[in-house]
């Protein structure tokens, strides 16, 4: 059963891959004309290609 992400961890995922991308890392999507790197992994995890596993602690 996946679990819904919170607000702060899709920020957090968001972040890490947007600084990932400004520093030269491959895209996974194709790159729409002038995308910030936010808005390139905004894309990517809304189409799910980001690999990430959030482990909460109970």
């Amino acid at each position: 059963m996946r679990e819904e992400l919170t607000r702060f961890e899709v920020t957090r995922i968001l972040g890490a891959r947007a600084l990932q991308i400004a520093m030269g890392s491959p895209v996974m999507v194709e790159v729409r004309g002038d995308e910030s790197p936010l808005e390139i992994a905004k894309r990517e995890f809304e189409e799910g290609v980001i690999p990430v596993v959030v482990i909460r602690e109970r």
